[in-house]
């Protein structure tokens, strides 16, 4: 079952463009969504979650059409842009009180686990967290409601390695339990350990999405990337 489906997304900025970009998401697998930045990563991300609204195209979750059931399926997902931006002078436990009303479905225990394994204290306010911590906090807040399917944007960055694995083995664990997860990341070694496709996107249009193994075709994932960018700044300077 694909738990998303986007086809045909386009987005028209004065000087950027998402060009009909098109890819799917399976139930228990995890994708990373790779590309230099600016290459429309965040863009396509916010499109999807209509936090910016695309111009054309078709997305759907679990089947149904985000448009005419975007209420429902926000109960059904979880999103992290990387760091919470909001309230900044609240302490995190004003922060969640507030926040876990807007889901019918969220799990104190499940949120305490979190809490617990990614060491946040309540009292402390997100500016008083390193960028790290307030990675750790976004993600708290989209585990906490039994999302199906998780959105992250960046989810590692600012991250130190051993708050990085220990990460990235919270999603081989929610993996396990069938929950799929979209990140965009450019810490490409990270993809190695955990993601099952790739979706990689250069200036605003899709070059592959598929099985992360057939685009790494036997080496690392990075090194493939690198492979490609190296291809396409020779196609556009004719080396």
């Amino acid at each position: 079952m694909n738990l998303l489906q986007v086809n045909g997304l386009t987005k028209i900025y004065p000087k950027f463009q998402l060009k009909e970009v098109a890819f799917e998401v399976e139930q228990g697998r995890i994708m990373g969504f790779v590309g230099r930045n600016g290459a429309g990563k965040s863009t396509t991300l916010k499109s999807i979650l209509n936090i910016v609204h695309p111009n054309a195209g078709c997305v759907k979750y679990f089947g149904l059409n985000f448009q005419e059931y975007e209420e429902e399926i926000k109960q059904r997902i979880g999103f992290s842009g990387g760091t919470v931006d909001f309230y900044k002078k609240k302490k995190i436990s004003d922060i969640i009180s507030v926040t876990k009303r807007f889901y019918k479905s969220w799990d104190e225990e499940i949120y305490e686990k979190y809490r617990d394994l990614f060491s946040i204290d309540e009292e402390k306010t997100p500016s008083q967290l390193s960028q790290g911590m307030n990675v750790k906090l976004s993600l708290l807040i989209a585990l906490s409601h039994h999302a199906e399917f998780l959105i992250l944007d960046e989810p590692t960055s600012g991250l130190d390695p051993v708050s990085r694995e220990e990460l990235l083995e919270v999603f081989r664990y929610l993996k396990k339990q069938g929950i799929s997860i979209l990140f965009s990341t450019h810490i490409i070694s990270d993809l190695d350990k955990c993601a099952d496709d790739i979706t990689y996107i250069r200036n605003g249009q899709i070059i592959y999405t598929g099985s992360a193994l057939e685009f790494a075709k036997g080496k690392s994932i990075e090194e493939s990337l690198l492979a490609h960018e190296k291809e396409a700044i020779h196609e556009a300077f004719d080396i």
